[in-house]
């Protein structure tokens, strides 16, 4: 067995997380019992019609996510936790939640199946608001999140349990990319990806409290934006503070270059005063950055990883809204 780590060779050059967050319309999150194999949905406790329905919508390519999740709970409960995460439109802080639970596995496909058709499937909804931490410790498809994961899981489920924070639910998870950065965690529903975690940056991340400049080393991004806008967004976060998870936000590409190296940004943001503010920058290629590793512990050759800067930062609209609605 290769004794190459790629999260460990992550930490050995220095590589930065910010702009790995993948950007998705949808995360459909299906509680399952453990193991689980390299290809989740092949596992032993998924049954054959949502491995089809899976298999579906990755072929037409839509931007839907489907994961595995299980927590200490999983398999001591009678019914099945099925969390759909979709993407709202215009400026957002978070992710819609729906939350079902189902009597059994078998039947997520056909409720899943009603509901990107657009029909409310027949089963309750869920209301209670949460926040659902997704740690990948998914061990048999990159050996960094078993070794980085799965301990990170246990340490973060204490943490969650000191501070008394009833309405955050943590969940083993599998794969969601950025293996190098294990452990690696998804924060939703804002959708935010954090990577290299430790204790304490996680307590930072769960109270918002502590020094904002920890998320140079852990943040990967905010997965309702492009890749690009992502290492914008956090040099807006380092500014504002801890403040800024209460803004709604939108963010777009406006041009880039054919090679991608140099792209014109927008962020608008809407702060808790109401007042609106729109920034654009100019984002370039980082030579100094950009890295040529393997991406996963199995990778056979390595890849360009392309990192970016803000060269230019200017607010180019800035409206105050009243409070009074």
């Amino acid at each position: 067995m290769s004794n190459f780590f790629c999260s460990d060779y992550t930490r050995q050059i220095g590589e930065e997380v910010i702009g790995s967050a993948t950007d998705y319309q949808t995360y459909i999150l299906v509680e399952c019992p453990l193991p689980w194999v390299s290809n989740a949905f092949n596992s032993k406790w998924v049954p054959k019609n949502l491995q089809i329905l899976v298999e579906e919508v990755n072929q037409s390519k839509l931007p839907i996510r489907f994961l595995l999740i299980a927590n200490d709970l999983t398999n001591k409960v009678d019914y099945t936790t099925l969390l759909i995460y979709q993407k709202q439109e215009g400026l957002s802080r978070e992710y819609n939640k729906y939350e079902f639970k189902l009597p059994h596995i078998e039947q997520v496909a056909g409720v899943v199946k009603k509901w990107l058709c657009g029909k409310m499937p027949g089963y309750e909804l869920e209301t209670s608001v949460t926040r659902d931490i997704l740690v990948c410790t998914h061990g048999s498809h990159d050996k960094c999140c078993a070794r980085y994961g799965n301990p990170f899981y246990f340490h973060a489920a204490a943490n969650i349990v000191s501070l008394n924070l009833e309405n955050v639910r943590i969940w083993k998870s599998s794969h969601f990319g950025g293996h190098r950065f294990a452990p690696t965690a998804i924060d939703l529903p804002e959708g935010r990806y954090y990577g290299l975690l430790d204790e304490d940056s996680f307590r930072s991340i769960l109270t918002r409290t502590g020094d904002i400049n920890c998320l140079n080393q852990v943040y990967r991004g905010w997965g309702i934006l492009p890749s690009a806008i992502q290492v914008l967004e956090r040099d807006l976060i380092l500014d504002h503070g801890w403040d800024w998870f209460k803004y709604k936000v939108s963010g777009k590409i406006l041009e880039q270059s054919l090679d991608n190296n140099t792209i014109l940004g927008e962020l608008t943001v809407e702060k808790s005063s109401g007042s609106l503010c729109t920034y654009q920058a100019k984002i370039v290629k980082d030579n100094t950055k950009t890295v040529e590793v393997k991406g996963s512990c199995s990778a056979e050759r390595t890849s360009v990883f392309k990192k970016y800067t803000v060269e230019h930062l200017w607010l180019v609209a800035e409206k105050v809204v009243s409070c009074s609605r």
